[in-house]
């Protein structure tokens, strides 16, 4: 098997260029690629996050993907990381259509399987794809430590939407996000994308120890969608051990190539 190609990923959205990285399987053999094409991952970062990751996340994740010949795209949403566009102009509303844009990247791309196209979230990733499912329909959904919009209540001080930018360690969070995040029902959506698919295929992975998106998140989310939950012992928000991390690749691998 020869190493997976990857290759510099670019797309628009509303005149805003979108950047990201690109991992297509590679095989010496070409009976085993699929007469259809490879399958392949969207994945979605999360709130102040970038196609990276804590840690490396998901750069390591693709990797793994594509040597078990399922393509991976990770970018960056409108705003973050090296994408075109201010944060200050960032809401969830923007992010999924980034990340429509981005499922239908890859429904284009020669080799890949336009049918099997699977999304994975995480945090805040996590709402915006379930937000998404609906309109892009997935061949499978996977939410890591997903986020819900209670999650950005204490940031309306006494109730009230902050009439300017907020200042958020640096980063610059617009009115427009704080006004809308509270209104979103991620979970009704993701509900409506299980029955629309007669049952969708998901599964929710959460830390038993994240203080940000509390393990609760999780399980409403499973249960909006009626799939599993698995739980990783000792994981933080970000799985920032080694033994959560393991479990985590472990799992999502497992889910994502059809275990």
């Amino acid at each position: 098997m020869l190493p997976a190609q990857e290759q510099f990923a670019q797309f628009s959205v509303d005149g805003q260029r979108l950047y990201g990285l690109l991992h297509i399987p590679n095989s010496d053999d070409s009976s085993q690629r699929p007469a259809q094409g490879w399958p392949s991952v969207v994945l979605v970062h999360g709130f102040t996050g970038n196609q990276g990751g804590d840690h490396r996340l998901l750069p390591v994740l693709a990797r793994h993907l594509a040597a078990r010949d399922v393509a991976c795209l990770h970018f960056d949403c409108r705003g973050s990381g090296i994408s075109q566009g201010d944060f200050s102009e960032m809401t969830v509303t923007r992010e999924v259509q980034d990340t429509a844009a981005a499922f239908e990247y890859m429904r284009r791309q020669p080799g890949l399987d336009p049918e099997r196209v699977m999304l994975l979230g995480f945090s805040m990733g996590g709402m915006v794809v379930s937000l998404a499912a609906a309109e892009v329909r997935p061949h499978r959904l996977a939410l890591w430590a997903p986020a819900l919009p209670e999650l950005w209540l204490p940031m309306l001080r006494g109730g009230f939407v902050p009439p300017v930018v907020s200042d958020y360690g640096g980063w610059p969070v617009g009115r427009e996000f704080l006004q809308e995040v509270t209104r979103l029902r991620p979970l009704e959506a993701a509900n409506a994308w299980a029955t629309s698919m007669g049952g969708g295929v998901a599964r929710v992975f959460h830390g038993d120890a994240d203080q940000t998106c509390p393990p609760e998140f999780g399980v409403r989310y499973a249960q909006a969608l009626g799939c599993d939950a698995v739980g990783i012992p000792g994981g933080t928000h970000t799985f920032e051990n080694f033994s959560s991390t393991e479990m985590l690749y472990t799992e999502t691998l497992r889910f994502l190539t059809g275990g």
